[in-house]
Formats: structure tokens, C-alpha cells, sequence
């Protein structure tokens, strides 16, 4: 007696980039999506990093101060994001497939590489941030355990990620609604420290830090989005739902931080000493997974832009058994430096695509995201531009790769200035570059 393959359900996502996305993610879906993402550990254990940190680690901005650049940077960052969102949901293509429309299909193998790179270094953090938050709940298990546990829990939300976007939606948002206002309760009743000691100094740096979090989903913002019925509620439940919760949520981690006196070594103290702060923290901490899974995911689905008949789910079953591998050898620590060092590329890619998309060949209905798109260097040096921008700025903390930088400054005279912004500034740049080389490029046919 032969058995039949039981055929994929028409309202999951396709196993290779050869059959079409189905169009079921509504705006609440998305919105839910969204915004458990802007929940994240990283929130708590990196609020730090929005108050301008010297080389010394001492913070520069004020509590309040680092409110308010926390805000900011996440406004524009989710209005960012949304912009990365809608292109997927027009085109029904994963967020590097959309790229050969940008850059062409060869040339879109190089942000693909990076991409895939730096997903794979973020899904073994998430798996280090799951594990090492757990232990903080319960030591009485080994770590390895938990990043087991936390690496088996990923590969398998990544092998029907539909059906896990809708069951963020149903269960896990609600969940995560209560947990965060029960600890907003809870903190604001404990004798805080004055909000406003400090600065104002550095206030784009730390904008620029909660900037460059929201910018790290832009590379795999279509991979989801792809799937939405509409372009506006993708854009929509992008931009909003992701910046509410992200500004909820940091600024949740900056009152534990005030709590502590600045300690982010004791960052989760404040919610576990509370009532009941254990079990709903744990709640935070089992939430952490759908990042390690859209980090999975996307890397697979980036994958199958190298190689499109590759089946996602074997794709996913081995990122996973491999990212737990790393997260079990590896420790992860100077991840502010990494962060900006992604900001610095994808912010950029992100201006030169929406002034193409929105204002060139994706407006006049002729963006190619086929396998013999030609190659279009015009757009590389934009996106090139870009970086060079954001990099005289903000050169990061990445020992050599700062130093390169800062010795162009000086070769250049250039001094940046405490108004500016690398995220905006770059962005704008080569979104301009790309507009005028398009215009150019179009004259000269």
C-alpha cells in the first residue's frame, strides 16, 4: 500500500522560490508579528547602549535624555522599515529576490552574502541572550540545555512560519501585553533616581543606536511581507507595530537600568525580585524565539536567493542544528559595535532602494526581480556612497575598522558635528545618488 506525500497547505509558504506566495497575512497578523519583535530581551540587556556610552562604558546621556533619543531613533527607524516592508508585500518577493531589481541578479548575491552572514551571527546571539536569560530564571540546569532547548524550539517555528506568525498573534502577543504592563506596575512604584542627571551630548549617537535595531529587520522585512494582502497594512503594521513596542519595551529596560545604578550586568534584577516577576518574565524569555526564528528563516530564505530550488525546509533544520552548534562554542559580546557596523551597510541599501522603487523603475512598473536581471552598477555606487557617508560620521567601535575611518577624516579635514545624524544623513545621501544616477543613466538612452 503506497502512501502520497501529504501536499503543502495552500496558506503556508512555499517550500522553493519556483511557486508563487500566498497572500493571507492580514494587518493584525503582521501588527502582532511585528511588535513581539520590538519586545526583545536585547531591549533590557542593551538599554544601555541609547545613552551614548563613552570608551569607557560610562553612559553620556541622561536617563530622560536617552527616552527621548531611544524615541526618535525608533520613529524613524520603524518609518524605515515600513518602507522595506511595502516593496515585498507589491511584489510578492523575499527581500534579497526583491534585490535584483535594485542592483541586478549576480550583483545581488553581495548583500545576500552579508545578509546571510549577519543573520547567522544574530540567531546565535538570540540563542546565547535565550540561554543566558533563562539561567537567570532557573540555574539549576546546565546552559547547554537551554540553548539546545532554545535551538530545537527555533527550527521547528521556522518550518511553518505562517502558521507561527498567526499563533504570535493569537497566544503570544497577549501574553506579552500583560507581562509588560504588569512590570511597567511594578518598577514605577519602586523610589527611582533623578531621570535627568546627566547630558544631552551625544543625543544622535544614542537615536542612532535604537535606529540601528529597527534597521537590522530591513533586510528581511519583504521576506514576511511578501505575503500581505496589501502594501499600505504591510507598511502600516511595520512602522507602527514595531515602534510601539520597541519604545515600550526600551524604555522598560531604562527604568531597570536607572534601578540598578547603570549595572547591565544586573539588568533583569528589577523584574525578577518583584511578585510573580519570575513567571512573567519567563514569558519574555520563551517570546525571544521568534526572533531567533525570523533570524533562521530569513537566512534560509536569503539562501534560496543563491539558489532558488533549495527546499527552506532542510534549509531551516540545518541553520538551526548549526547556530546551536555556534551558540553552545561561541560567547558574544561587543554587539553595539556590531550593530552600527550593520546600520552602516544597511541603512544606506535601504535609501538607494526606496528612491528607486518608489520613485524610479518600481513606480514605472519595470522592477525585474527575474534570474537574468541585468546588473546595475549605477545603483551599487550609490549604495557605496552611502556607506562612505555613514562612515565618516560614525566610524563605530570596531578597533580597525574605526581606525581606517577615522584616518580619512583627517586626511579629508572632515569633523562631524553633534547634529549629525549617520543613519539620516546616509540615507538621504544615497537615496539622492540614486536618484541622480537613474536620471542621469535614463538622459544618456
Amino acid at each position: 500500500m503506497s502512501s502520497a506525500v501529504k501536499p503543502r497547505p495552500q496558506d503556508e509558504v512555499p517550500y522553493t522560490l519556483d511557486e508563487p506566495a500566498p497572500k493571507v497575512l492580514g494587518f493584525w497578523d503582521q501588527g502582532a508579528f511585528w511588535a513581539n519583535l520590538g519586545v526583545s530581551l536585547f531591549a533590557f540587556s542593551g538599554a544601555y547602549t541609547v545613552l551614548a556610552p563613552d570608551g569607557a562604558g560610562r553612559p553620556t546621556l541622561s536617563i530622560a535624555a536617552g527616552i527621548v533619543a531611544m524615541a526618535v531613533g525608533t520613529v524613524l527607524g520603524g518609518l524605515m522599515l515600513g518602507l522595506a516592508a511595502a516593496p515585498g508585500a507589491r511584489t510578492g518577493q523575499p527581500a534579497m529576490v526583491l534585490l535584483r531589481g535594485l542592483f541586478g541578479a549576480r550583483l545581488s548575491y553581495v548583500p545576500t552574502v552579508f545578509n546571510i552572514a549577519q543573520l547567522i551571527g544574530w540567531g546565535t546571539f538570540e540563542l546565547i541572550v535565550i540561554a543566558d536569560a533563562a539561567r537567570a530564571l532557573w540555574d539549576g540546569v546546565p546552559r547547554w540545555s537551554y540553548v539546545v532547548a532554545a535551538g530545537v524550539l527555533t527550527t521547528v517555528l521556522t518550518i511553518w512560519p505562517l502558521g507561527s506568525v498567526r499563533m504570535l498573534r493569537r497566544y503570544v502577543t497577549v501574553a506579552v501585553m500583560i507581562a509588560l504592563v504588569y512590570f511597567y506596575v511594578q518598577l514605577l512604584r519602586e523610589p527611582l533616581p533623578d531621570l535627568t542627571e546627566g547630558s544631552w551630548g551625544g543625543f544622535w549617537l544614542g537615536a542612532d543606536a535604537a535606529l540601528a535595531v529597527s534597521i537590522s529587520w530591513v533586510p528581511v522585512a519583504a521576506d514576511y511581507t511578501r505575503h500581505a494582502r496589501s502594501a499600505r497594512g504591510a507598511f502600516g503594521a511595520a512602522a507602527i507595530g514595531y515602534s510601539v513596542t520597541q519604545i515600550v519595551a526600551y524604555v522598560l529596560g531604562l527604568l531597570a537600568l536607572a534601578l540598578v545604578a547603570g549595572d547591565s550586568g544586573r539588568i533583569y534584577d528589577p523584574f525578577l525580585h518583584v511578585a510573580l516577576g519570575a513567571a512573567l518574565f519567563a514569558v519574555f524569555v520563551l517570546r525571544e524565539a521568534d526572533q531567533s526564528f525570523a533570524n533562521v528563516y530569513s537566512t534560509a530564505v536569503s539562501i534560496q536567493n543563491l539558489f532558488p530550488r533549495a527546499d527552506r525546509r532542510v534549509l531551516s533544520i540545518g541553520l538551526g542544528t548549526g547556530i546551536t552548534v555556534l551558540a553552545l562554542l561561541l560567547d558574544i559580546g561587543d554587539y553595539a559595535g556590531f550593530l552600527s557596523l550593520i546600520g552602516s551597510v544597511f541603512v544606506p541599501m535601504l535609501g538607494v532602494l526606496a528612491a528607486d522603487f518608489f520613485l524610479g523603475r518600481g513606480r514605472d512598473g519595470r522592477w525585474d526581480s527575474s534570474r537574468a536581471a541585468p546588473s546595475r552598477w549605477g545603483m551599487i555606487i550609490a549604495w557605496v556612497i552611502g556607506v562612505v557617508a555613514y562612515q565618516l560620521i560614525n566610524p563605530g567601535t570596531v578597533s580597525r575598522w574605526a581606525g581606517f575611518w577615522t584616518g580619512v577624516q583627517d586626511a579629508l579635514r572632515f569633523t562631524p558635528q553633534s547634529w549629525m545624524s549617520a543613519s539620516l544623513l546616509s540615507f538621504l545621501v544615497a537615496g539622492l545618488a540614486a536618484v541622480l544616477i537613474g536620471r542621469v543613466r535614463g538622459a544618456a538612452r
